[in-house]
């Protein structure tokens, strides 16, 4: 596929100036690049990629041979590049860094920067490389003293109205700017007239904007209008007095305005909150993966000392492209806020008094010796990681009891068929949907990075898109054809007018909300779901359209490890008198019983805590080394980045050292020992960076069942999209968002 993993990391070898840039990879041309060639290459064979070289000498580089394809010369060196491809990016290819500002390789060509000009032979003056598209036998020529000339005079004209506050910039160290003009600009400047300003303009809790820095590259409106689909950011005025402004007084409302930050060349439009915390030199990075909702969105902890002080996206083509949710990127002041330090155990008057680890053990597993196994419940929490999970099964197991479930599978899941709880199209594969129906969910708000995906499918491939649940803005065009089964029931059946529409489409894909597992008639939605999938053949052996979002991250693994009831196990915990509650802050507190005894695991002091009687300090995912699963069945871990908190301790060594008090260890005490004990449940979950494809034959095996629906709507899962995890509740940055971006005090 595309030009084969050799040319990527070719390319990506080069150390010149650009090899600084964010991790956004914001610079890069390689996703265009790729997504150009493998349109060229849909039908040609795999053997025909050719590893990439740098031009040596005259020698011709042939870096893959396309069906269609052109040659050009770039600085004397012949190349071959797919029919199609700009000028850039042959340069681009051919091994030759373009400065450039405007151009964006996921965004639309503007071609208003005119930094990355080039010199073509037979044409009178120099061409902007980013819009002229590369013709056969053309000759470029990237540093003859004519383009130098243009590019140093692009950027004496950029410099002639910006500031001369970089000491003060949080963009210093890492600007576009401040790198091409030491390596383009000129070592002194002529203009001795005033310079302009520009208003500062308000773009709500999370965006700091200087627009007098800004050089109107219109990366941001575009981002805005193309990406988050919001139509906030404009150009207003022309000439000098040109600006990029909000129109009317008004905050940018997307749930992806964050990356902005990232897009912006120079320091227009920088991270508010870390606004004058520190330098990016100062900063240790640490790739690790978001927890904040099931996608597993690729990110780098930034962390100085023991304090995380940013998060920033890492470039993953398969799940979050180079975007991020800014729940996911500014979540990151909770991390430090209501954190639990110590063991703590509930006196007869109510107060939690601080207690020693053996104390705290000792009492649980004295209590647990008394309950009777079917009256003993394990309910793992939402950011729970793989390897606490396994731990947590494994110690229920031994005390005899298979009541587990995992937060937001419902009190009856079903574990047995993985393409009956994943996102089997695949993350990437939905932008080849060309019909959707969702069934009972809101991709924007419950998955960010999964409605971007739709949008890039609604936008470039002009797919349909219908929706069963109550009315929403998804940021594209859609249509609500009801709120509750009665709709579904009208398209299960065919009376329906989208039927025809899913009948008719190639690739049909049909997304089912994971808030659909707490309704008492999942098994009658779901064969609804079944049928109208059977009938719009939205399961073929070269296609699997039919999805299921979940919402947390701990979901998809919690079922790979079979953590659901037993069978004839099924103790709800309003009888129960032993409650182990692994992180998990949703459940509802009035329903447990007053005799029952609580042990809540976790890092925050959230819902649970008030009604726990013992309480064992964790770590959260920024501090521990943790697997999760996503939505679409793919295995990535954690990586520490910052020291634990007080004395807190990794979730399965508590179980682990639980089990030994109890009389019965569990088998491992090592995490190696730990995940080969994880290989033998669920294989899947010991190969990182890998998805497993589900089976598309089985679901044949199914039975019928078709039982009356209730007339129940669907609802919304999720009422607050800041704030919803014991990490988000306990953010000030998200305690902001909620009162000014939905109103709320």
């Amino acid at each position: 596929m595309g030009m084969g993993t050799q040319a990527y990391h070719a390319l990506r070898r080069s150390k010149t100036i650009f090899g600084r840039l964010r991790s956004a990879q914001q610079g890069s041309l390689l996703p265009s690049i790729q997504r150009s060639i493998s349109t060229t290459r849909a039908a040609e064979e795999p053997e025909t990629a050719a590893a990439a070289a740098k031009p040596v000498g005259g020698a011709r580089v042939e870096l893959f041979k396309p069906a269609e394809a052109i040659e050009v010369s770039v600085d004397g060196h012949s190349v071959k590049i797919p029919k199609g491809f700009t000028v850039l990016q042959a340069c681009e290819l051919a091994g030759v860094d373009i400065p450039r500002f405007c151009y964006h390789p996921r965004l639309s060509i503007a071609g208003n920067c005119r930094m990355c000009l080039v010199e073509v032979e037979k044409t009178p003056k120099p061409v902007a490389s980013c819009a002229m598209p590369a013709l056969p036998g053309m000759k470029i020529k990237t540093n003859t003293p004519l383009a130098k000339k243009a590019r140093e005079g692009v950027m004496e004209f950029l410099l002639i109205n910006h500031p001369l506050d970089c000491p003060i910039c949080d963009q210093g160290g890492e600007c576009d700017l401040q790198d091409q003009s030491m390596a383009f600009g000129s070592d002194r400047g002529r203009f001795t007239e005033t310079k302009r300003s520009v208003v500062d303009k308000n773009l709500g809790p999370l965006v700091k904007t200087v627009m007098t820095r800004c050089i109107q590259c219109t990366r941001c409106v575009r981002f805005a209008s193309e990406v988050a689909g919001v139509q906030d950011l404009g150009v207003l005025g022309r000439g000098s007095g040109e600006e990029i402004g909000t129109y009317v007084e008004r905050l940018m409302t997307s749930e992806l305005s964050g990356n902005v930050i990232d897009i912006c060349p120079v320091g227009a439009l920088t991270s508010k909150p870390f606004a004058f915390k520190a330098r990016n030199w100062e900063l240790k990075g640490t790739e690790s993966i978001d927890v904040t909702d099931a996608v597993g969105s690729n990110i780098r902890i930034d962390s100085r000392g023991p304090e995380v002080m940013r998060i920033l996206p890492r470039l993953n083509e398969d799940i979050n492209e180079e975007w991020i949710s800014d729940k996911t990127r500014f979540c990151y002041d909770g991390l430090k806020r209501q954190r639990l330090n110590e063991p703590m155990i509930r006196r007869s008057d109510g107060r939690l008094e601080p207690v020693s680890w053996r104390d705290a053990l000792e009492v649980i597993a004295q209590v647990a010796r008394e309950v009777s196994p079917e009256e003993k419940v394990g309910i793992a929490g939402k950011l729970s990681d793989v390897e606490s999970m396994m731990a947590l099964k494994d110690y229920m197991n031994k005390m005899g009891s298979d009541n587990i479930w995992c937060e937001g599978d419902g009190m009856d899941p079903q574990a047995d068929l993985r393409s009956d709880f994943l996102l089997n199209t695949s993350i990437a594969g939905l932008e080849k949907g060309d019909a959707f129906l969702f069934v009972g969910t809101n991709p924007r708000v419950e998955a960010p990075m999964v409605n971007a995906r739709i949008r890039k499918a609604v936008r470039e491939g002009h797919a349909i898109v219908a929706s069963v649940g109550p009315p929403m803005d998804l940021a594209y065009d859609h249509e609500h054809l009801g709120v509750g089964p009665e709709s579904l029931i009208q398209i299960a059946e065919g009376r329906h007018p989208f039927c025809s529409t899913l009948v008719n489409a190639k690739n049909p894909v049909i997304v089912v909300g994971a808030g659909i597992f707490d309704r008492k008639d999942k098994d009658a939605v779901l064969a609804a779901v079944d049928i109208i999938a059977k009938h719009a053949k939205v399961i073929r052996n070269d296609w699997n359209g039919l999805n299921f979002l979940l919402l947390n991250a701990s979901q998809a693994g919690g079922l790979d490890l079979g953590l659901v009831p037993g069978a004839g196990s099924k103790t709800p915990k309003e009888s129960a008198k032993f409650i182990y509650l692994l992180g998990a802050d949703e459940i509802q507190l009035d329903k447990i019983p007053k005799d029952a005894f609580v042990v809540y695991q976790g890092h925050h002091g959230d819902r649970s805590v008030y009604r726990a009687n013992i309480i064992l300090p964790s770590v959260a995912f920024s501090e521990k080394e943790g697997t999760y699963e996503n939505t679409e069945g793919c295995t990535q871990q954690t990586s520490p980045a910052v020291p634990t908190v007080g004395d807190s301790r990794d979730d399965w060594k508590i179980l682990r050292a639980l089990s030994e008090v109890c009389g019965d260890a569990l088998p491992y005490d090592t995490v190696s020992a730990l995940r080969v004990r994880i290989r033998a449940v669920s294989p899947n979950l010991f190969r990182l960076d890998e998805r497993e494809p589900t089976s598309t034959w089985i679901r044949e095996l199914k039975p019928e069942f078709n039982p009356k629906m209730s007339s129940k709507p669907f609802a919304n899962v999720i009422d607050n999209f800041y704030m919803t995890d014991s990490i988000t509740r306990a953010s000030k940055i998200m305690a902001q968002c909620t009162a000014s971006l939905l109103g709320r005090e």
